[in-house]
């Protein structure tokens, strides 16, 4: 497999840095790569035509350039470098600087190694979900893995930060369902929560015809999605009908709102999430704060790298503790890494979460 970084007229980009980020990501995943430069929308447009996938194409400013995003051939994954707003229809990335190229280029080699079936759960473009399932030898109704990604809750992140997950958890034979949701910059707080327990509730209609154990639904939360996890879960569990979560899996969650509000944790990422501070919006925080909703009564594996931010593993270890006391069935699990080798499926730290997850759910 060969991958083609192809750049458009007018990127504002040092290209020794574009083909050095792009040689050591392709490296990374074990493919070749390149980087090729369009002088011209137009020779954009044929390069496009005649490049075999995996394509990740940097459209720049140009308007005839940007025209193209989203336009055949439909697996090219679309970047740019700056934020910009969505283009529907086509697989568009934004926003997340020079470093973003390469979680673009592992979106475009894993959805072409590990292809995943994208399906809605509600009409807004950014309400779906990848679902993956697994093949033979794998026999009889699948374990269920729902994938929440981080990003401080912002629109620049998306659910292809949990791409390399959902495919090795698919290959360990659970059924992967990796679920985007609407963010509260563009939506606001209520619409990102509602998403989520949508995207669970789903699960119901999805096993009408697919082999789903949904007795063994196991969600895990990256970041902010650890969050998102343990309130699904805690919603989920005092609910009287509709899926249970058989384990809530935080992988370097953010789990005190509170205390992360007044430590102004991602550059005021929390207040800016949930619409104002604990004293001016009190609903969010009871509801959204994790800290505030124990004991949740769900089984919780919380995992957490030793060379994160201190705030993260400060508030993974109180968590750890508050939870135990409150009653909550809590593991903790902290080893050694970064805020992003716990979803890396060759760390470490996620061979033993999933050697914890097996072990739960009696695999």
């Amino acid at each position: 497999m060969r991958l083609t970084v192809l750049v458009g007229p007018g990127l504002v980009a040092d290209a020794a840095l574009l083909a050095s980020l792009t040689a050591a990501t392709c490296a990374e995943l074990d493919v070749a790569g390149r980087v090729v430069t369009a002088g011209s929308a137009e020779e954009m447009r044929s390069l496009l035509a005649a490049t075999e996938q995996p394509v990740v194409a940097l459209p720049g400013p140009t308007p005839a350039a940007r025209d193209l995003i989203g336009a055949q051939p439909s697996g090219v994954v679309w970047y740019d470098l700056t934020v910009e707003p969505p283009v529907p229809g086509a697989v568009h990335l934004a926003g997340r600087g020079l470093w973003g190229l390469a979680w673009a280029i592992r979106h475009a080699v894993h959805r072409l190694r590990a292809p995943a079936g994208r399906i809605a759960y509600g009409p807004d473009p950014d309400q779906w979900g990848d679902l993956r399932l697994p093949s033979a030898p794998h026999t009889g109704p699948a374990p269920v893995a729902v994938l929440l990604h981080g990003g401080f809750w912002r629109s620049i992140w998306g659910a292809d930060l949990m791409d390399a997950l959902a495919a090795d958890l698919t290959r360990r034979g659970y059924a992967s369902w990796n679920l985007e949701y609407r963010r509260p910059d563009r939506h606001g707080w209520d619409a990102t929560t509602q998403d989520v327990e949508a995207g669970l509730v789903a699960l119901r209609e999805l096993a009408r015809d697919r082999p789903l154990d949904l007795d063994r639904i196991v969600v895990l939360g990256h970041s902010a999605g650890g969050q998102l996890a343990l309130r699904a879960a805690a919603d989920l569990a005092g609910r009287t009908s509709g899926p249970r979560v058989a384990l809530a899996v935080s992988l370097a969650g953010v789990l005190d709102l509170t205390e992360g509000e007044r430590r102004y944790l991602g550059d005021g990422a929390v207040a800016a999430a949930l619409g104002g501070s604990p004293a001016t919006a009190p609903r969010r925080y009871a509801e959204s704060d994790p800290m505030r909703r124990l004991p949740t009564r769900v089984p919780t594996l919380l995992v957490q790298g030793t060379e994160d931010s201190l705030d993260l593993v400060d508030a993974n270890r109180r968590y750890a503790v508050a939870a135990a006391g409150a009653g909550d069935d809590v593991r903790y699990l902290e080893q050694p890494g970064d805020h992003f080798a716990v979803i890396d499926p060759a760390s470490a730290v996620w061979q033993d979460t999933m050697a914890a997850v097996d072990a739960r759910l009696g695999r």
